[in-house]
């Protein structure tokens, strides 16, 4: 195996362990762009993965600077020795990437970094079209599609596999005291954040998250309405969407325990994958 090869292989691995959704999705593209989208969703990995690497914010700036200057090409970003960055790099020049949308997401992720809560919607929606959304667009850059509707399609698939996950990822964020459901969404229905860290599902709580479901449905109706229009080819690197829509599903249904989810298994993410994939022209 090249050094090119095991950086490539890498990237799959990590993406396959960390993020399994994408990495599922990515086994209905071809092989070519499968590699970069790999690359890309490992990148999003080590990003996503720095909260969970470090004690204190101090550290996880420092990481996070490291991508934005191997982005940049400056300061002590080097590529040498990391096969992530290295396959990165290669999909970036391979696909004509633009840097400025990865650097935005690395920023975006500072939030993580600190306890304070999301201050409200607005603030929800700019967080998750310089992450979810980004991935969308850079995905469909690589499918050869890089216009207009490709954009929106990007903008509202990330709105509401973000929106979505903020809800799916509640045990987790729960237990490490943060919080990503808006602080003024649950006030405005009566809770708020000492409820989420206790785990209590008030019906206020459960209000607050029903209108966040409410936004993310919106979302997701309209992403599937521009993609019936959309270029075929652009199809394909949104077919995390049939998930978007089995998660608000299982969460929307009546005494769900959004604290305490049962895990969707590894075959049943392919196999929504698969029946969605046949859907396609």
């Amino acid at each position: 195996m090249s050094a090119a090869e095991a950086d490539a292989a890498f990237c799959a691995e990590l993406v396959r362990s960390y993020d399994f959704d994408r990495y599922a999705s990515t086994l209905f593209v071809d092989a070519t762009a499968r590699r970069a989208l790999l690359a890309l969703y490992a990148f999003n990995v080590e990003i996503c993965r720095v909260r969970d690497q470090v004690s204190q914010p101090l550290p996880g700036e420092i990481r996070l600077q490291w991508w934005t200057d191997m982005l940049a090409g400056s300061g002590h970003g080097g590529i040498e020795g990391n096969p992530v960055a290295a396959e990165l790099r290669r999909a970036i020049e391979t696909y004509e990437l633009p840097v400025e949308p990865l650097s935005r997401l690395i920023e975006a992720h500072l939030f993580d970094l600190y306890n304070d809560p999301m201050p409200d919607m607005p603030a929800l929606q700019t967080y998750v079209d310089a992450t979810a959304s980004t991935l969308f667009s850079l995905g469909a850059r690589m499918m050869g599609e890089a216009s207009d509707v490709a954009g929106h399609v990007a903008r509202h698939a990330g709105l509401a596999q973000g929106f979505t996950r903020v809800i799916t990822a509640l045990p987790a964020d729960a237990a490490r005291r943060q919080l990503f459901v808006p602080l003024q969404l649950l006030q405005s229905h009566g809770s708020d954040a000492e409820e989420v860290f206790a785990r209590r599902m008030t019906p206020q709580f459960r209000a607050a998250l029903d209108q966040l479901t409410s936004e993310a449905r919106a979302h997701l109706a309209t992403a599937f309405d521009l993609l019936r229009e959309a270029p075929t080819g652009l199809r394909p690197i949104f077919l995390p969407l049939a998930l978007v829509h089995d998660d608000l599903k299982r969460t929307s249904r009546a005494g769900a325990d959004l604290f305490d989810p049962p895990a969707r298994s590894r075959l049943r993410t392919l196999w929504i994958l698969w029946r969605a994939s046949r859907a396609l022209p």
